[in-house]
């Protein structure tokens, strides 16, 4: 147990589990249809290429944890690098990023569900508010129980996409490759920035940085397994929706929902339609993990009231940031549904908050890390690649912007209460 209380029982395969299900989201289902629409066979180009370029973030976060390894993550990092108010505005963009972001992409989970199963708009919303509870009550009985219900449900999902995708290797057609560039080669840039989303999450992991058993060992073994898994993942999935012409079946889940049907026949859809429950709740269970971790720490120094800064004595789980979380979410999912939210809206959002975050522990790496030779640059890749794609959140961007302001705010009334 670390000196704050926290429980350390991260090992690896529990660190490889949590980084893929951050990562591995409902894009794998969605995107490489989409990508494939877009860019045609040449698609696949963009998914190699960022395969490749997620190590760069991967490894600024992990050195960055293992260096110093500290619940709240990227927090922690930019309150060594920047000072005490760029880290309560970093704790504040996470808290705003969940709470913002899990109503929404547990509601793709729920709209997937209503594609197999016709569900109305307010059963709609009860599914995802059942999955946002679920997640809440598996967290709430501590990092053991997370940990092992996270592990059985990354298994099972690698297990079906895999089996999805070599039951369907006996349908890809040569033919179906060209021509390689139908939209020419600008459309493999517009197809990368629409899959760009695809690959964040390696930060979450960082949050729990101070719950590993042996951090120094298993952050870059972990790093490393998460990003080839994830990598070899994307890329089969794009190459069976391409070499099937499966993104012809349709958008939304129809690419996804072809593969499966020749494992499942006509129960393809139920089964994409589970799939996809079983994605988002993994993702939506390791970052309540990684988040809570955050408004805990943050709560510790001061950047968040200091009723949040408790743990629960039996479970070892931050419970009232936990349950600050899970009902500022279920608020924000109410929003959604009598204001009609577009779902497109819904994630963009977040996805600001997302950016301004790996802006931030991009530079802290830059600043923190001194690595030797050709390492020394990754923390700079990461730091221009988040700068380039932050202008394409476009104006809701201000919401993160509002956020950032408030944040700085209380840090300042934090810091005078201190002084007096």
């Amino acid at each position: 147990m670390s000196a704050s209380g926290l429980r350390k029982v991260i090992t690896l395969r529990y660190a490889i589990a949590l980084y893929v299900s951050s990562v591995l989201g409902s894009g794998v289902l969605v995107l490489p249809g989409l990508a494939a629409k877009i860019a045609g066979p040449a698609s696949i180009i963009a998914w190699i290429g960022l395969s490749f370029a997620s190590y760069p973030f991967a490894y600024t976060f992990a050195s960055l944890s293992a260096r110093h390894p500290e619940s709240g993550g990227v927090y922690s990092f930019s309150k060594e690098s920047f000072g005490f108010r760029i880290g309560t505005v970093t704790s504040w963009l996470f808290a705003f990023w969940f709470i913002t972001g899990g109503p929404a992409v547990t509601l793709i989970a729920a709209s997937y569900l209503g594609y197999a199963f016709p569900l109305s708009r307010p059963e709609t919303f009860l599914a995802a508010f059942a999955i946002i509870l679920v997640t809440f009550m598996v967290n709430y009985h501590g990092i053991v129980v997370s940990s092992k219900v996270q592990l059985a449900v990354i298994v099972s999902i690698i297990t079906l996409i895999v089996v999805a995708n070599l039951s369907s290797l006996h349908l890809v057609r040569t033919q179906n490759f060209t021509p390689f560039f139908p939209n020419g080669p600008f459309a493999v840039g517009t197809a990368a920035a629409l899959i760009f989303w695809s690959y964040l999450g390696y930060e979450n992991v960082s949050n729990v940085a101070e719950e590993f058993e042996n951090p120094k060992r298993d952050f870059q073994r972990s790093i490393l397994l998460s990003v080839f898994v994830v990598g070899i993942l994307y890329i089969s999935v794009s190459f069976v929706t391409i070499g099937t012409r499966a993104y012809s079946a349709g958008g939304g889940v129809a690419p996804f929902a072809a593969i499966l049907s020749n494992v499942l026949g006509i129960y393809g859809a139920a089964g994409t339609a589970i799939l996809a429950a079983f994605i988002i709740f993994g993702a939506g269970n390791a970052y309540m993990t990684g988040m809570s971790r955050v408004v805990y720490a943050a709560a510790r120094d001061g950047a968040f009231p200091k009723f949040l800064d408790h743990l629960d004595p039996k479970t070892g789980s931050p419970n009232r940031a936990l349950i600050m979380l899970f009902s500022s979410a279920v608020a924000v999912l109410v929003v959604f549904y009598f204001f009609n939210v577009d779902l497109e809206m819904a994630l963009l959002i977040p996805s600001g908050a997302a950016i301004i975050i790996y802006v931030i522990g991009s530079a802290a790496g830059v600043r923190l890390l001194k690595e030797k030779g050709a390492k020394r640059i990754l923390p700079v890749i990461s730091l221009v690649i988040s700068i380039m794609v932050l202008p394409f959140i476009g104006v809701l961007l201000s919401g993160s912007i509002f956020v950032v302001i408030l944040a700085l705010l209380y840090a300042t009334y934090a810091r005078k209460r201190q002084v007096r």
